[in-house]
């Protein structure tokens, strides 16, 4: 199944007519798009050395993981897929259904991908339209690389006893393990000899930082961005080694 990228002129012209296999990074992608946009438009316009703006890319595949406006879909690696409006029944039912789609993305933030729309294959093999997007699509800054190292950060040489390593932060950063069962969730932090150091109570877990932990599956550590909240009160902090309290918004390999 190949990948296109469509980039609007006077109307939409497709550059790159071969198809790019979607196991392809997304970086390789880039790479091929950059080679096929130098030389003359049709237009006249020197084209050498110019950097895409913005495109459409056309997808098709299996959808792995789906949570709340979050797609993952193994054959468009290197994208986070986005469907944001008004979805009956929610994504998490696309789930192990075959789809194809078309969705906007820009240098700004190259490994998402906003849904124009997109179809699923019924079980007689036809292709149903499922949803047209409606709405503009809000994404936070700090979902690029960048963003996540100027806001989050890492948060080291915890101690129980000196509540100054987390108080006065809003955002942070941490390396270790998620613990989940029916009486909540905590998050186990190591140190860089994988020794646990303490424990953050966590009170709430954002949609996209639940889409990256199932992504993660096959991890059982990695760092975890959090907006940092209440201290837990001295005397519970020493029998118990939990620091403060957070809600989970992001989890990833680095």
């Amino acid at each position: 199944m190949a990948i296109r990228l469509l980039i609007p002129t006077n109307g939409r012209r497709i550059l790159n007519k071969a198809p790019v296999f979607l196991g392809i990074t997304f970086l390789a992608f880039l790479l091929v798009i950059g080679a096929v946009s130098c030389g003359t438009t049709e237009e006249g316009v020197e084209e050498e050395g110019l950097a895409v703006e913005e495109g459409v890319i056309e997808f098709e595949g299996t959808v792995k993981v789906a949570v709340g406006r979050y797609v993952f879909i193994p054959e468009a690696s290197g994208f986070d897929i986005i469907l944001q409006g008004d979805f009956e029944g929610g994504t998490e039912g696309l789930v192990g259904k075959e789809v194809k789609g078309e969705g906007e993305y820009s240098p700004e933030r190259p490994s998402i991908l906003i849904v124009n729309s997109l179809d699923v294959k019924d079980a007689s093999g036809e292709w149903m339209n499922i949803f047209t997007r409606g709405e503009d699509v809000m994404v936070a800054e700090w979902m690029t690389l960048e963003g996540r190292d100027e806001v989050f950060p890492a948060l080291v040489d915890l101690e129980y006893d000196n509540n100054e390593g987390w108080e006065g932060k809003e955002k942070a950063k941490v390396y270790g393990q998620l613990e989940q069962n029916e009486d909540g969730a905590v998050i186990i932090v190591l140190d860089d000899k994988d020794r646990e150091v303490g424990r953050i109570i966590v009170d709430n877990i954002d949609d996209l930082a639940d889409f990256y932990i199932k992504k993660l599956n096959l991890f059982d550590k990695f760092w975890l961005y959090m907006d940092v909240k209440e201290t837990v009160e001295w005397k519970t902090r020493r029998r118990s080694r939990e620091l403060f309290h957070a809600d989970v918004l992001f989890a990833g390999l680095y």
